[in-house]
C-alpha cells in the first residue's frame, strides 16, 4: 500500500510484480494470498476507510499525514471492519508497533488513538 501511494500505481498491480518476483521462494502462495486479501479489501473499501479517518482524525487531513502513516492507517481500519479473524485489538496494536519502529515519533500515538475512536465506534454499531 505504502510503496503504491508513493510510486502513484494501483497496489494490486505491484503485489502482482512483487509476487512475480518471489514465485520461486517457499510458502508464497499463503504470504501473498493474505497480502492480496488485503490489498483488494482495502481497494473495495477506499472510499468507506478514507471517510472514517477523515471523520476521526479530528482536524487532519490524509493528504497532511505521512504516507507511511496512511497506508498503516488503512489497512488497519479495513482489518477493524472487515477482519472479523482479526480482533480489533490485535489490528490496533500491529499498526502502533509498525508505526513506533518505521514512521515519526509521534505516529505510534496518533494511529493508537485514531484506530481507537474508529474501533469503538464500530463495537457501538
Amino acid at each position: 500500500m505504502f510503496a503504491a501511494d508513493l510510486r502513484k500505481i494501483s497496489p494490486i498491480i505491484l503485489l502482482n510484480e512483487v509476487a512475480e518476483l518471489a514465485a520461486d521462494r517457499q510458502n508464497q502462495e499463503a504470504i501473498f494470498g493474505y497480502a492480496r486479501e488485503i490489498v483488494q479489501g482495502v481497494i473495495d473499501s477506499h472510499d468507506e476507510i478514507d471517510d472514517l479517518l477523515e471523520t476521526y482524525s479530528q482536524g487532519w487531513a490524509l493528504d497532511r499525514m505521512p504516507n507511511l502513516d496512511r497506508a498503516i492507517l488503512r489497512v488497519a481500519v479495513w482489518e477493524i471492519l472487515h477482519n472479523a479473524e482479526v480482533p480489533n485489538g490485535v489490528a490496533i496494536n500491529e499498526a502502533v508497533d509498525l508505526a513506533k519502529e518505521l514512521s515519526t515519533d509521534d505516529s505510534g500515538s496518533f494511529i493508537n488513538g485514531l484506530l481507537s475512536r474508529i474501533a469503538s465506534t464500530q463495537a457501538a454499531n
